[in-house]
């Protein structure tokens, strides 16, 4: 049996002008980058991992007795949940409610009927539509600290829990230190402390033949980034590709998206929740992002 989270001791090595520490999380590489001395940068680390374990124990919809699986579980009946979950469900509902219903933490359901692995495997009407009756977060009951959904309905946090964690992390890391440090969950990212004149260097991946190259080289000292794309969740059919990112309204994937959209915001939650509206925007990403007022990068 592995050792429990807290129980696992990480080391950071160094690189250039500063330390970097490595962990795995929420099917994630993740990374600290700190510029404070060794023993401070072994702290953050420990701590940075800790949160990210402890959020993916919470959150995770393949964890078993966790808080998503009493809510996923409960068949109907109204479930009493914590304040940190309720945060998450308000601000939930405030993305289903601006995206006028494209963003739905009920819509993971659709996983049943689609599986993005690259075949051909494309799921038919009726199949869709039988799954399509259990998603919709305007049929969830919420008031705090009460959430009832209606039975065989599932919640998901995957499209904002990483995002939050990064940020919860960077906190922490930021409150051991007034040196730049840098957090980085699978390409979500939040850098704190920032130092005049020396921000970190960060490459967006490209697509398509010039994958695992930088497409675009941008300068981060404070705040989040945060990338949603469907470079390795696909499906491929006829010359057609079908994106992983569905609408929840009509079970299909969003027409017109980019490959891949990118966004800089003051945190990572704020990045990561702009970059997936840019996404379920389909054609009019460019259009919604020129209104946001962030920095943003597309692929298409």
């Amino acid at each position: 049996m592995p050792a429990p989270a807290h129980e696992i001791l990480l080391s950071v090595t160094r690189r250039q002008d500063h330390w970097c520490g490595e962990f795995v999380a929420m099917a994630s590489p993740c990374q600290i980058l700190s510029k404070a001395d060794r023993a401070t940068a072994q702290k953050q680390l420990q701590q940075v991992a800790s949160e990210a374990w402890r959020i993916e124990s919470k959150y995770s919809r393949y964890r078993a007795g966790n808080v998503v699986d009493r809510i996923n579980s409960a068949n109907g009946a109204p479930v009493l949940l914590d304040e940190e979950t309720g945060k998450l469900l308000d601000f939930a509902a405030t993305l289903y409610r601006i995206s006028e219903g494209r963003f739905d933490i009920t819509s993971g359901v659709l996983r049943e009927v689609w599986t993005f692995d690259g075949s051909a495997r494309v799921p038919g009407e009726d199949e869709i539509a039988a799954v399509l009756d259990r998603v919709g977060w305007d049929k969830a009951s919420w008031e705090r600290p009460r959430l009832r959904l209606e039975p065989r309905m599932q919640i998901d946090f995957g499209g904002i829990g990483k995002e939050y964690a990064v940020d919860r992390a960077a906190a922490l890391a930021g409150s051991l230190s007034t040196a730049p440090c840098l957090v980085n969950f699978g390409g979500d990212i939040a850098a704190v402390n920032p130092a005049a004149g020396a921000p970190w260097r960060i490459g967006i991946e490209e697509l398509g033949g010039g994958a695992g190259q930088p497409f675009k080289r941008i300068k981060l000292g404070h705040g989040g980034l945060a990338t949603s794309g469907d470079a390795r969740r696909f499906l491929s059919k006829n010359g057609v590709r079908y994106s992983h990112l569905l609408n929840p309204k009509t079970g299909w994937p969003v027409a017109g998206a980019p490959r891949s959209v990118t966004v800089a915001a003051d945190t990572c939650t704020q990045a990561g929740m702009l970059s997936s509206l840019g996404m379920l925007m389909g054609a009019d990403a460019e259009d919604f992002l020129e209104r946001q007022d962030v920095r943003y990068w597309c692929i298409r």
